[in-house]
């Protein structure tokens, strides 16, 4: 089961699915983002698997287990993905019997046939199969693509490499994936978007950690997909030192229908891009910004807009280069609000500089925590995150403007105009409000 996937289908959930029935067993799906829990599904099982892929989903599923746990006593609990051997302790503490990260269907599999995995994270190179989303919610019960005429198209989700050839100190994958990523075979992915798209996707978000890991597997998957489904739009993660090393490739992005490039900006403060071991600068990211916008090809940049080192002012700054550069309607409302988390076996805890500030393992909140040494820091984040989820359904603009007073009111600064940008309304983008890095909204702990 999962509790949360960004709005999409759960990869998660459809591929070791397909490797369970293969086996023989009768697998039940539950995806609590979009259903209520079965009980007696629960209670008739003996391997009850929960799914999680990032914090998010993992803050969710530690209300759940104990639920689960008390539902069915006898039952094997099992958690899997990413973050799943990064809170091992914590789970176990729950009532967890097996942790499993990295590629873990084979010893999904392996659970159900009452064999123990060999070890609780594995890197094996699997034979991947096409995922089976047959029991699965409809797709139209997900987040869709919301377009500047207001359409909305029924949104799917494929991965085509799982893990990371990048060791960012604060993203959770290289603690994990040490370095590494693993490729999903082209026909596999190609399978799978050709049920999907027979299920009605008219998009298609892939969901690597990296899209351009590993260009020459990505770009014949577009290809052909475009070959096939000429109508058929995506998205895609791709890294802003990646997005500068192939300019050659964004026209081919662009011409096989992809509808927007999501990029993990993070910060427009060197100093703290440095930290994060980015592989960009600022002047990089403008660069990339404009190589897109020459190309016509959307860029929606994440960021994590408060860290230690986040000053008032330093978050002004971030604002302006977000109005200056245009990208006011392009950067999702809740990046705005994302609080660097620091998990066990962050790489950041390397940094002498960085174990000096944390606190002991607060085990359920799933940090080290940490305060701002910069005076209101902590206090405007935490208005900015009332803000965003107050304006979740609000347009992007309007939840910009209200930041941009808090934020300037917090600072004791003047309040310039907003600049106007170009007026071109907001581009293609998905409906889902929230982020795998967010804590979780009021509406998700209740749906939980």
């Amino acid at each position: 089961m999962s509790t949360y996937e960004l709005g999409h289908q759960p990869f998660g959930l459809a591929e070791p699915i397909a490797w369970l029935r293969r086996a023989g067993h009768d697998v039940r799906a539950l995806d609590l983002a979009v259903e209520r829990l079965d009980e007696q599904a629960v209670r008739d099982a003996d391997l009850v698997a929960v799914y999680l892929p990032m914090h998010t989903a993992t803050r969710l599923a530690a209300r759940l287990i104990p639920r689960l746990r008390h539902t069915n006593p006898t039952a094997h609990l099992a958690a899997y993905g990413l973050y799943a051997p990064l809170q091992a302790s914590y789970l176990r503490g729950l009532g967890v019997n097996t942790i499993l990260g990295g590629e873990f269907e084979e010893g999904l599999t392996m659970l159900a046939a009452g064999e123990r995995p060999p070890s609780t994270v594995s890197l094996a190179r699997l034979a991947f199969l096409p995922p089976d989303r047959s029991s699965l919610p409809s797709l139209d019960r997900y987040g869709h693509v919301r377009m500047p005429d207001g359409e909305l198209r029924i949104a799917g989700y494929v991965e085509a490499t799982r893990g990371c050839k990048h060791t960012c100190r604060h993203c959770p994958i290289p603690a994990v994936y040490g370095g590494r990523f693993r490729v999903v075979p082209r026909e596999v992915v190609l399978e799978d978007v050709r049920r999907q798209v027979a299920a009605g996707a008219l998009h298609i978000t892939f969901g690597d950690p990296d899209f351009l890991n590993g260009p020459g597997h990505a770009l014949p998957i577009v290809r052909a997909l475009h070959a096939e489904f000429p109508d058929l739009t995506y998205d895609a993660v791709i890294k802003v030192e990646h997005l500068l090393r192939h300019p050659d490739l964004l026209p081919e992005l662009r011409d096989t229908s992809c509808l927007w490039v999501t990029t993990a900006v993070e910060s427009v403060d060197d100093s703290v891009l440095r930290i994060l071991r980015k592989g960009h600068t600022r002047a990089d990211f403008e660069r990339v910004v404009g190589l897109c916008r020459d190309v016509g090809l959307t860029l929606a940049p994440t960021f994590v807009a408060f860290t230690p080192w986040t000053s008032l002012h330093g978050y002004l700054d971030l604002l302006a280069a977000i109005a200056d550069l245009d990208l006011v309607e392009g950067v999702p409302s809740i990046q705005l609000a994302i609080r660097l988390l620091i998990p066990p076996g962050s790489l950041l805890l390397e940094l002498a500089e960085v174990q000096e500030l944390v606190g002991p393992l607060d085990e359920a909140a799933l940090v080290h925590p940490w305060s701002n040494p910069h005076p209101g820091a902590d206090a405007l984040q935490a208005e900015v995150q009332r803000l965003v989820q107050r304006g979740a359904q609000m347009p992007r603009r309007a939840v910009f403007e209200s930041v941009w007073l808090a934020a300037h009111a917090a600072a004791q600064r003047p309040v310039p105009a907003l600049p106007t940008g170009t007026g071109a309304g907001p581009p293609p983008h998905l409906s889902e409000a929230w982020y795998c890095c967010a804590e979780p909204s009021d509406e998700q702990r209740v749906g939980v």
